[in-house]
């Protein structure tokens, strides 16, 4: 057996079995993986109780929604839509903690308020927010939930720092007294204080996160018996990275709850949001090598499938590692988990009119050759690390390719589709 890397139980024989029944691209999840990270995220040492809530945003296919609340993970969702199509998957609404931008109204509305009698959790993240829902709230004993907008915040890039002032999650500490005031006025509490300060955070900033939550809640939420840390967990996609170290921010924050309780009498239950951390690295897109190209600067390798099914590299300049798989299936050509030292350098780029279509670019938008075995037309060029923020936010209708298909390789070894590849009459369905 010829695994693609020392964590995945995907082999180059695999990627040949699920390209010759489903085609390319194609997208393919480990599920072993996906439950050993949600039994990381459950067994995380914890004071007086934690829910972890799975960032549903990551990757919202049924299937996984199903492997990962069965594994005893709650939902944290960003839309109304994410809510209902967690429920359609078959998890309670008393399940599911709603934290969004979108403000409701006529239908939209109706639907909220029918969804928090049946046990939906839900966040105020603005001012406008919580007036809209005090009263229902209030008739109701429904308890609201508020976003703090701490002021700080930190991401892999900084379009995914959601806590600065730069980013418009959450209310503001300085609007505090005008939601206090608005809630008593309404006879509401707050109970349940958010924050989450971005995607890939810092663990130095994740600590500072954990501290500056607490002392909030204790100057400013006497009623609050729940803290949420937010996700941001970083996981290691590329050699060299490292993941959060979920036990030990677990032990930091659990002793930081208990010291909380120490010098103020409450007992805090807490909960994490975790999206990439559970899904990553369990997500492989399978592409085929359909042309090799030159400039005076680099080589180029064009694959069947770039930026509409990992649109990462071109939106933050994320870094994917590559797999070169021959086109028998025999055995993993080149894999930058590996120690040998390759002379041959290409830019991986994908088939769409775009000049940003290539899943080795920098920071700054510029393609960065990669080191690998040569490959020639016919083998599959796999890139890994796209469970997550992939399937679920990628522009995959552009240039009128359809949406990939995608696999799970199931924890017995045997791979299932969990979902079709679109149709072009499925793509044209809606325009008149």
């Amino acid at each position: 057996m010829h695994r693609l890397n020392n964590f995945s139980n995907l082999t180059s024989e695999g990627v040949a079995q699920v390209t010759g029944a489903y085609g390319t691209p194609v997208y393919v999840y480990d599920e072993s993986l996906i439950l050993e990270r949600c039994r990381e995220c459950t067994e995380m040492p914890q004071a007086y109780g934690l829910v972890v809530r799975y960032a549903m945003k990551a990757n919202s296919n049924r299937r996984l929604l199903k492997i990962i609340t069965g594994a005893g993970l709650h939902l944290d969702a960003s839309s109304l839509n994410e809510v209902i199509r967690a429920n359609l998957a078959g998890v309670p609404y008393d399940r599911i903690m709603l934290t969004t931008q979108e403000v409701y109204s006529d239908d939209m509305r109706a639907k909220l308020e029918e969804l928090l009698l049946s046990g939906l959790r839900y966040n105020a993240c603005s001012l406008y927010q919580l007036q809209l829902i005090s009263d229902f709230a209030a008739d109701n004993s429904i308890d609201v939930g508020i976003r703090i907008h701490p002021g700080i915040g930190s991401g892999e890039s900084a379009t995914r720092n959601t806590g600065d002032d730069y980013s418009c999650f959450g209310i503001h500490l300085s609007d505090l007294p005008a939601a206090h005031k608005y809630a008593a006025d309404k006879g509401l509490t707050f109970k349940h204080i958010h924050v989450h300060i971005g995607s890939g955070a810092d663990t130095k900033m994740w600590r500072q996160n954990i501290d500056l939550l607490l002392k909030i809640i204790e100057d400013h939420f006497p009623d609050a018996d729940t803290v949420c840390f937010g996700g941001g967990l970083k996981e290691a996609r590329m050699p060299g990275e490292y993941a959060a170290d979920v036990p030990l921010l677990g032990s930091y924050a659990k002793m930081q709850v208990e010291d909380f309780y120490r010098r103020t009498g409450r007992k805090l239950k807490m909960e994490i949001e975790p999206g990439t951390y559970i899904v990553a690295n369990s997500g492989y897109a399978v592409t085929s090598l359909i042309d090799k190209k030159r400039t005076s600067r680099s080589n180029f390798i064009i694959t069947d499938g770039g930026m509409e099914i990992n649109s990462r590299p071109l939106l933050y300049g994320s870094k994917h590692p590559v797999y070169i798989v021959s086109g028998d299936g025999a055995r993993v050509i080149s894999s930058e988990f590996d120690d040998a030292k390759h002379d041959f350098e290409a830019v991986v780029a994908g088939k769409c009119c775009e000049s940003g279509d290539c899943q080795t670019l920098d920071m700054d938008g510029h393609a960065v050759p990669r080191a690998m075995v040569e490959p020639q037309i016919g083998d599959f060029v796999v890139i890994g690390g796209v469970g997550a923020y992939c399937s679920s936010m990628s522009p995959y209708n552009y240039n009128s390719h359809p949406q990939a298909p995608e696999v799970l390789l199931t924890k017995k070894g045997t791979l299932t589709e969990i979902r079709k590849r679109q149709t072009l009459e499925q793509m044209l369905a809606n325009e008149v």
